[in-house]
């Protein structure tokens, strides 16, 4: 599995309120045996034990429970807050994989939405360098990339969001929903049924965004509606069957447009996969792009799919340039075992511009500044 697949979900026409584009997502049949219900957390304190004495520290607005048990049952949800003041910020303390955790005897999951997904994003390559070259100092080797942490927004935060989402109506079968900013696209959220997803629908205010779609919707203006002009042309509109046809075609047309376009860089990026957790024929996925400066939107994000690859549950965070750019230079780092040397020929560019990059991206900390002059001496001699 390399790319997102949403068959069984159908586009609808989007709803527009300023500049925020809603885009709904319909099943015809609700994927069986999966439920998604949300949980109840009796601590506010965003802080998570994940075990052996670490915690992982995050705006937690919910959590999320997938039941396969098939006894369909439902419990309340409490958001919690880190602090007062946007933006939020996510640290991890360490890379673990121990935020999906099974109920004991229970064929039930617990999860926290989106924090899978940038557990797994902050914590790419986060034992730093594996060798210790003269550039690098000996606490990066000792401790690596920690501590790492990345900011974003609440919803509530994302100007037209809260609005957008309380006045729009949901359509029938609808099991998600592609939010856009500015007609960029921001987030996509699916679950499994219609029912859990009308339960869902207003937590979306309280999830996690990036900061370049706060900013596309702060700066950026109102975006046009969806509109359908049906033209009585050869043959003409002769009843209502011929009316709900030419209404169908262009619905048609609109997803088309849709899916080939606004949602293209979604749908056909190239993402790592890596499983979480197996629930029966149900599997938990988190997964990262490729990490491409071409300009194509980067989106991470954590997905459940049933046992022929199928979404059931899909919800994903835009990466800005800038997260994109540190996750390009953390891999290429890896692939040259962090050697700059070496590092900087494959990237075409000087040591001295890998350096510029390396503290332009935050991770200056790690560089030492003897090793450095004694490797400019080196080359120099050499």
């Amino acid at each position: 599995m390399t790319r997102i697949d949403l068959t069984g979900l159908a586009v609808r026409p989007a709803q527009v309120w300023g500049g925020v584009r809603l885009v709904p997502l319909v099943r015809a049949e609700p994927v069986g045996g999966l439920r998604l219900h949300r949980e109840v957390y009796e601590t506010a304190d965003g802080c998570v034990d994940v075990g052996d004495g670490t915690a992982y520290t995050s705006y937690i607005p919910h959590g999320f429970v997938a039941d396969w048990s098939g006894t369909e049952r439902e419990e309340a949800a409490y958001g919690t807050r880190l602090g007062d003041a946007p933006p939020a910020a996510v640290p991890v303390r360490a890379p673990h994989h121990r935020l999906a955790k099974r109920r004991r005897g229970e064929r039930r999951l617990r999860f926290l939405p989106l924090n899978l997904a940038l557990e797994g994003y902050l914590s790419l390559h986060f034992g730093g360098p594996s060798v210790l070259w003269e550039e690098w100092s000996r606490a990066a080797l000792r401790r690596g990339l920690s501590p790492r942490a990345e900011a974003a927004y609440a919803g509530v935060d994302v100007p037209g969001l809260a609005e957008a989402l309380r006045i729009f109506e949901l359509h029938p079968g609808q099991c998600g929903v592609l939010v856009y900013t500015a007609d960029a696209l921001a987030a996509a959220f699916v679950v499994p049924h219609p029912e859990d997803y009308r339960l869902l629908h207003p937590t979306l205010v309280e999830d996690l965004y990036g900061e370049l779609v706060h900013q596309y919707a702060y700066y950026g203006g109102p975006v046009p509606g969806f509109t359908a002009r049906i033209r009585d042309g050869a043959g003409g509109i002769r009843d209502l069957a011929d009316l709900r046809a030419a209404a169908r075609e262009q619905e048609r047309r609109w997803a088309v447009a849709h899916d080939g376009l606004m949602a293209r860089d979604l749908l056909e990026t190239p993402y790592a996969f890596e499983r979480v957790y197996r629930m029966g024929s149900f599997a938990l996925y988190r997964f990262l792009p490729p990490f491409l400066r071409d300009g194509r939107e980067q989106h991470i994000g954590e997905l459940i799919t049933d046992h022929k690859g199928r979404t059931a549950y899909l919800k994903t965070f835009r990466l800005s340039d800038a997260q994109v750019r540190r996750g390009y230079l953390l891999r290429r780092l890896a692939s040259c075992d962090w050697h700059p040397g070496r590092t900087a020929e494959a990237l075409g560019i000087s040591r001295d511009e890998l350096v510029r990059r390396i503290r332009a991206a935050g991770f200056g900390v790690l560089l030492d500044a003897h090793g450095l002059a004694q490797a400019a001496r080196n080359a120099q001699e050499g």
